[in-house]
């Protein structure tokens, strides 16, 4: 099974950056989920996307693997650079649209 070491990235639901500077350890999916046909429901029977470990740094995300012998892929993160924009530039008259 192969595991993949990642920093989640912060959801459109927040504005702060709060479970964000954790890493996290997870089995990547055998299987692909199916769709249950009386509910609707997605189901699956591949267990191992409900074990979801997390770690203050990525060195001990790397070593708590390493210890346990678990075949992993780290991810670097990316991370947003923030555009600056000033008030003024929506006023500018050489402006498109």
């Amino acid at each position: 099974m192969k595991w993949r070491i990642y920093r989640p990235a912060k959801t459109a639901m927040q504005s702060g950056r709060a479970r964000s500077a954790h890493w996290v350890l997870e089995p990547e999916p055998d299987s692909a989920p199916r769709i249950d046909g009386l509910t609707g429901w997605t189901a699956s029977s591949d267990t191992g996307p409900q074990v979801r470990l997390s770690f203050p740094t990525r060195e001990a995300a790397v070593a708590h693997a390493r210890a346990n012998g678990l075949d992993y892929e780290a991810f670097a993160p990316r991370d947003a650079r923030p555009v600056l924009k000033s008030y003024a530039d929506n006023f500018r008259h050489d402006r498109l649209g």
